[in-house]
């Protein structure tokens, strides 16, 4: 009957939200571990990186839960829960929009890039629910951070945009893009991150109030230079 209810409880644990799968400290570590070296390897394996957010963010996800719960409109986003999705965009009325506006420079920069925000992963590692949508909102916002960044998607372009989010969330996955992701550019991508945009970007993320509090499905026709200066955001260099 002991082994029954055990039985019982961990099928319940697994039906935290749909995908998750619980894992021990121990499973956490390798699994922490793994993604991290193969992340390094390849920065565009974003399933490995994912899953580096997932198993390290034990202290940073709380932190960022409780910003959220403590701001009007973080907390309202953490009690509707919207989603960022193309089934959830009307995209038509997005590309009417004004030039500068968020929602038009949003899919201006889906549609320059080539990419698209049905590419974020569900949470799977993370265990608790609540949690769990924290960092899904965190991976549905980051092409907004690249919009209201004026960064592409190239390697230059994720490490700025990694050293403002390392600021901004304390996630170690964060941290640890925004030290190595560096290793891969030339001399002068080096010589203009060093000098100009790394330290803007830590300027910014530390001046700057939490990006998770925007509910941005509701500022689309908010030009993006409004919302920087609303947030904190110097303008980019």
């Amino acid at each position: 009957r002991g082994e029954e209810e055990e039985e019982e409880e961990m099928e319940g644990w697994h039906q935290l939200y749909p995908g998750h799968i619980p894992t021990s400290p121990l499973q956490k570590a390798l699994l922490a571990a793994g993604s991290a070296v193969m992340a390094l390897y390849d920065p565009y394996r974003h399933d490995m990186v994912a899953v580096l957010g997932e198993t390290t963010g034990c202290l940073a996800l709380p932190n960022l839960r409780d910003k959220m719960k403590n701001h009007p409109e973080g907390y309202r986003i953490l009690q509707e829960r919207p989603r960022i999705r193309l089934s959830t965009l009307d995209m038509a009325r997005l590309q009417g929009l004004p030039d500068g506006s968020l929602g038009r420079e949003y899919v201006r920069f889906l549609e320059e890039n080539k990419v698209s925000p049905d590419t974020r992963m569900p949470p799977k590692f993370v265990d608790d629910e609540e949690l769990a949508y924290v960092i899904q909102r965190y991976r549905e916002v980051h092409d907004l951070m690249h919009t209201l960044l004026g960064m592409p998607t190239n390697m230059l372009g994720e490490v700025v945009v990694k050293w403002f989010e390392a600021i901004q969330t304390g996630l170690p996955m964060c941290v640890l893009g925004a030290a190595f992701g560096p290793v891969r550019l030339s001399t002068r991508k080096l010589q203009v991150l060093a000098t100009e945009l790394v330290p803007w970007a830590i300027r910014s993320g530390l001046n700057a109030s939490c990006v998770l509090n925007v509910y941005y499905e509701q500022r689309w026709e908010q030009p993006v230079e409004s919302l920087r200066e609303e947030l904190g955001i110097f303008p980019p260099p």
